[in-house]
Parts: C-alpha cells; structure tokens; sequence
C-alpha cells in the first residue's frame, strides 16, 4: 500500500469491521459484568445498550463530517455487504422483542425495579432503531457509489454525503415511504422494502415497550 493510500484511509477513520469488533467486545465485557452483579436479563439488556451505543456514535463521528467526496470514498472503501447489515438489522430487531419479553415477564423486585427494567428496555428499542437506520444509511451510500447507474436521484445534489444518505434512511424509518428522492433500480428498491418492513417491527415493539413504561410508572 502506497503512503498516500495509507494516508487517505487514516483520514476515513477505522473500518466498519473495527468499530463492530469494539463494540461487541465492550458490550460483551458490560453485559458479563452486570449479568454476574445483578441478574441475566439486565447484563443482556445493558450489553446490547453499550454495543449498540458504541457503534452508533463511532459511526457518526467518523462518517457525520463527510462531504460528498470523502462518502463516496468510505463508502467504496468499506462494502457493508448484506451478510453484516443483515446481521446487525437481524441481531436489533430481536433484542428488541427480547426487551419487551423482558417488560412482560420481570415483574419481581418491587415497583422500582419494575421501572428499572422498563427503562433499560425502552433504552434497548431505541437503540434498536438508531442502529437499523445506521446501518441502512451505510448499505445505501454502498448502493451509490459502487453502481454503475445512479439508483436514487436526489435532485441537484450530484455527490451526496452520509447526510443526505441519512436523510433518506430515516425518512423510511419514520414513514415507511421515501418522500423527495426516487429509486432508480430493484437492487435499490429491494433495499428499501427491506428498511421498511424492519422499521415496522421496531416501531410496534417501541410502542409496546413505551405503554409498558408509563403502566409501569403508574402502578
């Protein structure tokens, strides 16, 4: 590798491998640690919290700053293939059911504790979301700028960055639709079909997750 190679990829920031492997040793560790002084079900809960928590904010400091040129370079830099985002997508979705399982079945401790674990839940859904939409903002900047036609127009934006691949990303997380961008190809179409239906889960296990809070709160 070239020093200007090397250079440029200093400058991307760690790959996506790296950040994932961090995060799921400092979750582990977490998880470990609180399962041995509490109980399971919590270590679990908070492991997801930390890893989820760790991949998501080193993912937005390295790619938040990224203009249109530098996306498209870490963007083809780093393929996150369909085997990790389906990992990732897969592996949030069911702590979230497992965090509501938790809400239903944890009901010993007293009333206090009751909320605690309410809480970490609700923690663990939200963090869910944020990672399922991370990790589609990642799979669609992948989309574009390894194509070799455009698959999402964005109007006058002719290299856009995380941002506007963000933009996309939680517009469907929050709608289920796409609003002022159209997809150009299956492949993107398949994508987004995908983000949609997962997002759907998420959001029915949020709302589970939340009335189980304030019914916690209020008895």
């Amino acid at each position: 590798m070239t020093p200007d190679r090397r250079g440029a990829n200093a400058q991307l920031g760690p790959t996506a491998a790296t950040r994932l492997v961090v995060a799921a040793v400092l979750g582990a560790a977490s998880g470990v640690a609180a399962g041995t002084v509490v109980d399971w079900p919590i270590g679990l809960l908070l492991g997801w919290i930390v890893a989820a928590g760790v991949y998501v904010g080193w993912m937005w400091i390295t790619i938040g700053h990224m203009d249109g040129a530098a996306t498209a370079a870490h963007a083809a830099r780093e393929d996150p293939g369909r085997r990790p985002v389906h990992l990732i997508v897969n592996g949030a979705a069911l702590v979230s059911l497992g965090a509501v399982a938790l809400l239903l079945v944890g009901r010993s401790g007293g009333a206090a504790a009751e909320v605690g674990r309410a809480l970490l839940s609700v923690a663990s859904v939200a963090l869910a979301w944020a990672t399922v939409h991370t990790a589609f903002t990642a799979r669609y900047a992948h989309l574009y700028y390894t194509s070799t036609a455009p698959v999402v127009d964005f109007g006058a934006v002719t290299h856009p960055s995380y941002t506007d691949f963000a933009y996309l990303a939680f517009t469907v997380g929050m709608t289920f639709q796409v609003s002022d961008t159209q997809l150009k190809t299956t492949d993107m179409r398949r994508a987004v079909l995908e983000h949609a239906l997962f997002s759907y889960l998420i959001g029915v296990v949020a709302i589970a997750a939340t009335v189980n809070l304030l019914a916690g709160l209020k008895g």
